[in-house]
This record gives C-alpha cells, structure tokens and sequence, in this order.
C-alpha cells in the first residue's frame, strides 16, 4: 500500500536543517503512518517548544516532540514540533546519532498521530515494540536500546 502524504517542513530553528532533507523526513513519516497523511513538521527553539508546551500541556518546559492531532481518518492531520535543542541534548546524553534520533522523534510523533499512547504501561510496550520495528525497518539501531 503506497501512502500519501502531504508535508509541510518548517524550520523556526534552522540548526539541523541540512541534517533534515524533505525525502528524508517523508520517507521516515510514510514508514510509521498506516493511512494518508496531511502533516505540518515544525522544527523549534527551546523557546517556543517551552511555550508550547506549556500553553498546551500546563507543562513549563520544552520537550522533545509534541503531537497536535486533528483527525485520524479518513486521512491524518496533525502538527507534529520538534525542539531541535532538546532533541540534540537527548542525542549527545544518549550518545546517539542525531540523525537517528530526529528520524525517531519524527516516527513517535507520527504514531501518535494516528493515535498510538504510552500513558499505560501495556500501551508503552505495544508502542515501543511499534517503533522498533519501524526504525529498524529505516535501518535504524533500536532506539530503546540500552534503556531499563
């Protein structure tokens, strides 16, 4: 089945943007989605992730990924924010490729997206195991590696 995905990529911090070609980021999206997709992917300071996640959340500080989905079918519709700072923090504390990480953080948003959870410890595990899958299917280590 060949998805279809309608892609806005934005760059408010444009730190990592060579690291982050449009083919890229689409291939990585159509690997995690199960339907037809229209995403924003917004890459942003600490700043504006904090306020983010803060106005949204009631959480003062900036995150990793935020998912805002909108519908779920026929097609998705979602933001997905990425905080290039966090995200590079996590990489080099984690001691993993950047690139690796981006593509995780893309993939974990767009699960989320479609609706996917990891409030409950069963739904942590199913979607875990989900994005090993996927990343392993990019050609990517599993993310989760290493972790207790």
């Amino acid at each position: 089945m060949s998805i279809d995905l309608t892609l806005s990529l934005q760059f408010a911090d444009k730190r990592h943007r060579d690291q982050l070609p449009r083919h890229k980021v689409a291939r990585w999206l159509k690997a995690a989605l199960e339907s037809d997709a229209e995403l924003a992917v917004r890459i942003v300071d600490a700043e504006e992730g904090q306020a983010l996640n803060r106005d949204y959340r009631q959480k003062d500080y900036a995150t990793n990924v935020l998912t805002f989905d909108y519908a779920h079918e026929p097609v998705v519709m979602a933001d997905l924010i990425l905080c290039a700072p966090v995200v590079e923090r996590e990489a080099k504390e984690q001691n993993k490729d950047l690139v690796a990480h981006y593509a995780h953080m893309l993939v974990h948003g767009a699960l989320h997206a479609q609706g996917w959870d990891h409030i409950e410890e069963d739904e942590a595990q199913a979607m875990e195991q989900r994005e090993r899958e996927i990343m392993a299917k990019l050609g990517f280590a599993d993310p989760y590696a290493g972790e207790n």
